[in-house]
């Protein structure tokens, strides 16, 4: 049977596109041996440009398309929630039942979330195995790329990267199973340390967000070296699981049969994708 991948994105902008095009072009050329099921997106048409793009391409490549507003479902808890714990948990609940319900019919070996803007519960964890592409290397900083961004700066830290790992129903915390690294020190990034460096003379570096935020050159340059790794990391990984060097049984991590000791490090795989391009 062919390996069915499902994917759950907010589809936000063009990165989330590029993931998409890029796992499409993949199956399209045999390079992964696999379909996309489905594409589960936490938007409609109506809310956003980007969204809209997003909604649109996926519906011009022939995949099943499952819209569901994560905006637009119980809003006054949705609201709640943002000042209440407990109320946004209840929400979350809710929401994740409805997207299950929705995906019922729908058979997914593996749901990679790529872009996906919401924390998803405890649940929706146990039913589907899931993996997520996080913007940093494991033992890296948690939250959005933004925020792993800017405690990179904070922290004056040497590399990046990113990984992809099992969803758990604690944020960001499930086990790495593949991941790449980047240095952000060396002749491309030192000009822009040493500006950073001289704006925070006299001042702190949350002075520095909120007066330049994503247009700063460090935090720009940095994006930018992490975005075009994303795209072969999650290719790569999935590649995997449909062939079956990686698998998912009873949420644990197998290797050619193995329990996974250490996450795969897929540096020179990555480099070598972005020389051929």
């Amino acid at each position: 049977m062919t390996y069915q991948i499902g994917w759950f994105s907010t589809g936000r902008g063009q990165g989330s596109m590029n993931l998409l095009n890029a796992l499409v072009k993949a199956i399209k050329d045999g390079d992964v041996k696999g379909e996309i099921s489905f594409v589960f997106c936490s938007r409609e048409q109506g809310e956003a440009e980007g969204s809209d793009r997003y909604l649109k391409q996926v519906q011009d490549c022939g995949i099943t398309l499952v819209p569901f507003s994560s905006k637009k479902f119980m809003p006054e808890l949705r609201r709640k929630g943002k000042a209440n714990p407990e109320a946004m948990r209840q929400w979350r609940i809710a929401y994740d039942r409805e997207i299950m319900r929705r995906l019922d019919s729908l058979d997914a070996d593996i749901i990679v979330l790529a872009g996906y803007m919401l924390i998803v519960g405890e649940e929706i964890c146990e039913r589907y195995d899931m993996i997520n592409l996080h913007p940093a290397a494991p033992g890296g900083p948690a939250g959005t790329w933004q925020e792993v961004i800017w405690q990179l700066l904070q922290k004056r830290a040497s590399e990046s990267g990113n990984m992809m790992h099992l969803v758990t129903k604690e944020l960001d915390k499930g086990p790495p199973i593949t991941y790449c690294t980047f240095p952000i020190r060396g002749e491309l990034f030192e000009p822009l340390w040493k500006d950073l460096e001289r704006k925070l003379r006299g001042r702190l570096l949350k002075q520095i967000i909120q007066a330049e935020g994503e247009s700063n050159p460090l935090f720009a340059r940095i994006r930018q070296e992490g975005a075009k790794r994303e795209i072969p990391l999650v290719v790569k990984t999935v590649k995997a699981f449909a062939e079956g060097r990686l698998q998912l049984e009873n949420k644990k991590i197998l290797a050619a049969g193995k329990a996974l000791d250490k996450p795969c490090c897929l540096n020179n795989e990555i480099e070598n994708a972005l020389r051929n391009q």
